[in-house]
């Protein structure tokens, strides 16, 4: 049979060359670092906190209540979530729109434990030369040690972080004495295990993959950028042509040889969080952490070149060479003086929303088990029940009273009491006069008043049905 030796076999997959991030400090590096502490004090210290003699933050699933410092929100209170959801949204594009990928770059839990799991590596394997040495050494008792020691290290951070999301949902105190006496729930531990698994592989193995295939900002970010949009660059006219050369020569003397302000030493490359190469422009890869820029504002400190050959700044401004204050006025552009508009108005309803809510809530349901009928002098009698949802952090007693047809009143309790961040449902007899509305439906209104000292005041809608 003929065969063809011109055939070839096209791979799908192609493997990723294993990324040894170089570490760098400066200014931006310290804002990197700056943000992980920021967001792990929060995100570590927030279920230890405690309010009103419970957990400050907590998000009792179990009870279907939601434990936020002095408020608590029910599953009827999801209209707020949207509204969280909503401005999250709208301080993604903003915040694209102005710098791209800043949320990348800095809070992005990817990025902040990646960072984390980084520092590890270097403190244990060395820095960016040293650990590409003990990858390529043989197995030896050393290189287990420190391997051991690492993963051990990160399985640890990985661990507490599961044990610590979890705890936003299970107070964390009771999560604790659950696991010191090894009896956690199956939810609880897969919760812990899975969420620990997840930052152990994300951060520790994965780390660029996820941002570059795994994250769908990645791919439709650039729908939210234009050249007026703050990147971070590197600038062609000063650095191009590339090359090495004595650090005693003067501008005049490179340039004479046709050479630009870039040495070519590719520490922008070594530093790279995502291996790509920032003097080949802007790339998806991308995540703005501006490791480049600190690197390459070292070596031209060393160099005695001014700073800034790579920096952050827009296309049109690197292009038509514009001084900065127009470029930072091109930046404040229409599109992201609307997208604060309606950042801020969305902000404030949501804020105004919250501060004037009412301290309790109610749902009415017609009584579907007791029909309406006909008592005592020939009143008319229709049953509900009425779900008082508490939302203080003290017990509060309700008046009841119903309106919409003359003669109309309450003849069960009407004075009820409902135990602090407590619901209760109770069961509400309604009656009219005879002859006070003719058969068939008809509107009525609930009115609920707190007898605390917010005296607030719900009313609700239902109907009252007068058989034939």
């Amino acid at each position: 049979m003929a065969t063809d030796d011109s055939s070839a076999v096209l791979s799908l997959y192609q493997s990723e060359r294993k990324i040894f991030a170089r570490s760098v400090t400066g200014w931006f590096s310290h804002w990197r670092w700056a943000m992980v502490w920021i967001t792990q004090l929060v995100f570590y210290g927030m279920p230890w906190l405690s309010l009103n003699g419970r957990q400050a933050l907590l998000f009792d699933l179990d009870s279907r209540r939601f434990y936020i410092f002095n408020l608590v929100l029910y599953p009827q209170d999801l209209i707020y979530l949207t509204g969280l959801l909503v401005i999250s949204a709208l301080s993604l594009f903003l915040f694209t729109a102005v710098a791209g990928r800043l949320w990348c770059g800095y809070a992005c839990p990817q990025t902040v434990y990646t960072e984390i799991f980084m520092w590890v590596e270097r403190k244990i394997e060395g820095d960016r030369i040293a650990r590409m040495r003990l990858d390529k050494a043989p197995m030896g008792a050393a290189k287990l040690a420190r391997k051991s020691f690492k993963h051990a290290i990160w399985l640890a951070i990985a661990l507490w972080t599961g044990f610590t999301f979890v705890g936003y949902f299970t107070p964390i105190k009771e999560l604790t004495g659950a696991v010191a006496r090894l009896s956690l729930g199956p939810w609880e531990l897969f919760w812990v295990l899975f969420y620990g698994f997840a930052t152990y592989g994300n951060a520790g193995f994965m780390r660029e993959q996820v941002c570059k295939y795994m994250c769908p900002y990645a791919r439709f970010q650039s729908a939210m950028f234009d050249r007026d949009t703050l990147i971070v660059t590197y600038d062609e006219a000063l650095g191009e042509g590339r090359g090495s050369r004595p650090r005693s020569d003067t501008p005049a003397d490179y340039h004479a040889k046709g050479l630009g302000d870039c040495v070519d030493c590719g520490l922008c490359v070594q530093v790279c969080p995502t291996g790509i190469d920032i003097r080949k422009g802007l790339q998806y890869e991308c995540i703005s952490c501006s490791a480049c820029i600190d690197v390459c504002d070292s070596v031209m400190d060393k160099m005695h070149y001014p700073r800034g050959l790579i920096r952050y700044s827009t296309q049109n401004g690197i292009n038509q060479k514009l001084p900065r204050a127009a470029m930072w006025r091109r930046v404040f552009r229409p599109r992201v003086l609307v997208y604060t508009a309606v950042l801020l108005a969305v902000s404030l309803g949501l804020l105004a929303s919250l501060l004037t809510r009412a301290t309790f809530k109610v749902d009415v349901v017609r009584d579907r088990g007791a029909m309406a009928r006909v008592v005592g002098q020939g009143q008319v009698e229709n049953v509900y029940r009425l779900q008082i949802m508490n939302a203080t952090e003290h017990g509060e007693q309700y008046e009841i009273a119903v309106d919409g047809i003359e003669g109309a009143r309450i003849v069960s309790e009407a004075v009820v009491t409902v135990d602090a961040a407590n619901s209760r449902w109770i069961p509400v007899r309604v009656q009219t006069p005879p002859n006070a509305a003719t058969a068939g439906s008809h509107p009525i209104t609930f009115k609920i008043e707190s007898l605390g000292g917010a005296r607030d005041e719900v009313i609700e809608k239902s109907v009252f049905l007068v058989p034939r």
